[in-house]
């Protein structure tokens, strides 16, 4: 049983008069500020593919028709290679139309350039041995949920992979990792096994969801440490996984990231540029609840999932709200019953502000209990998880205190009621 939650607002004006009375000074925009806010708005020209053949313009159809003509005649006689994620080329499906057509989006609709870029990938995933990767143990488990990993859908449906390279400025961890060419090679192959697995969610059909989102976090990454296998991945992923990425999230951007820019541009198409959204350290939360539910998104950026909880089945909702600069914020759960058990998680993105739990009992001359004491929040602290089991009705009051700042901030919110099992 749950009880509704109405969310009271508390308004509190800004301690320091200083703020509000400082002119702000004028300052020329970085580079990175104009990249970021480009890249933020996204191009107009971005449209992801809905892959329906009605949709396309006359001279996309005749594009995929002659790749189909022409793709039979190479391999006349041998159509059991012609295949990807166990999806037949040469069958006339509407699956192979979407592959086709991927392949073909990235060249721009050039029938030569994309049937040379689809034999060349045929060929590395045969050689590579892609199609069986996914089942191989490489031997990369203090990678996993760390360094790459999918958690999650977005808004759309779109499946969700996390890149954190941070982890590689430990020496000892890069030189286990990166050693030597055979190393690299080792973890390229598990890197392309994350990727496998995220594409055998998609549905490979007209207007469902074929491609996924990427969020890569920036920060502590070792630039210098990393460039051969960044660029290796880039190359690797943009010759044989074409339009197989809707959006490329950047967080945790640190000031450095016009040099990474320029080290990656050259190996991006205009179309792969025109996908990127960047978010600037301490804007986590705030950019990837544009994009994918609080219940979804991994508890060190902002979210309330954590490992293991999709394990389980989907997540439960939460209720997402902002707390203004100046407001502090009263989240009331009424009707529970004494006995009965709440559980429930919160977070604000990037916290800084003062959070507390209180239960507040329905009888007159009852105290109210303070669960959780008012305390100050860091930026780097990850959901709250709490339970309470009162001896009497009332409601639970969480409070979030954000008086002390100008800044407006996303936070999320769930709960459960659970009735007490005795007679």
């Amino acid at each position: 049983m749950e009880a509704s939650s109405p969310i009271s607002l508390q308004q509190t004006p800004l301690q320091d008069h200083n703020l509000l009375n400082s002119s702000p000074k004028p300052y020329k925009k970085s580079f990175v500020t104009t990249l970021m806010e480009a890249a933020t708005l996204r191009t107009p020209s971005f449209k992801e593919d809905t892959y329906f053949i009605s949709h396309l313009k006359s001279s996309e159809k005749k594009a995929l028709q002659e790749l189909k003509d022409r793709l039979s005649v190479s391999y006349s006689g041998s159509e059991s290679e012609c295949s990807m994620w166990g999806i037949p080329l040469l069958g006339n499906e509407e699956k192979a139309d979407v592959i086709l057509l991927k392949f073909l989006r990235a060249r721009d609709f050039r029938v030569t350039d994309s049937l040379n870029m689809l034999e060349k990938c045929l060929g590395w995933r045969k050689e590579f041995g892609a199609d069986d990767i996914c089942e191989e143990d490489l031997g990369f488990k203090e990678l996993e949920g760390v360094v790459a990993y999918m958690h999650g859908y977005d808004r759309e449906g779109h499946p969700v992979c996390y890149n954190a390279y941070g982890v590689f400025r430990d020496k000892e961890m890069y030189e286990k990792i990166f050693g030597d060419e055979e190393k690299l090679k080792k973890f390229l192959k598990w890197r392309v096994q994350v990727l496998e697995r995220g594409i055998k969610l998609l549905h490979f059909k007209p207007g469902g969801v074929n491609s996924i989102i990427q969020v890569t976090d920036l920060k502590d990454m070792p630039k210098r440490e990393l460039r051969v296998a960044s660029n290796q991945i880039l190359s690797l992923f943009q010759d044989n996984y074409p339009e197989m990425v809707a959006r490329k999230i950047f967080v945790n951007v640190p000031w450095y990231f016009s040099m990474l820019y320029s080290m990656f541009s050259p190996f991006l198409t205009q179309r792969t540029k025109s996908k990127f959204v960047i978010s600037k350290e301490g804007n986590v939360a705030e950019t990837l609840y544009k994009f994918v539910r609080p219940e979804d998104i991994p508890v060190q950026y902002g979210g309330l999932s954590r490992p293991n909880d999709l394990q389980n089945g989907p997540p439960k909702p939460a209720s997402e709200f902002t707390v203004k600069g100046g407001e502090k914020v009263n989240i009331q759960i009424e009707g529970i019953e004494g006995g009965a058990t709440i559980t429930w998680d919160i977070v604000v993105g990037g916290w800084e502000l003062e959070y507390s739990a209180e239960f507040v009992p329905n009888a007159e001359g009852s105290y109210t209990i303070a669960v959780e004491k008012a305390r100050k929040m860091s930026s780097s602290e990850e959901a709250i998880h709490n339970s309470y089991t009162p001896r009497e009705a009332g409601k639970m009051v969480l409070s979030v205190d954000n008086t002390a700042s100008r800044r407006k901030k996303v936070a999320a919110y769930r709960y459960i009621v659970r009735k007490s099992t005795v007679v």
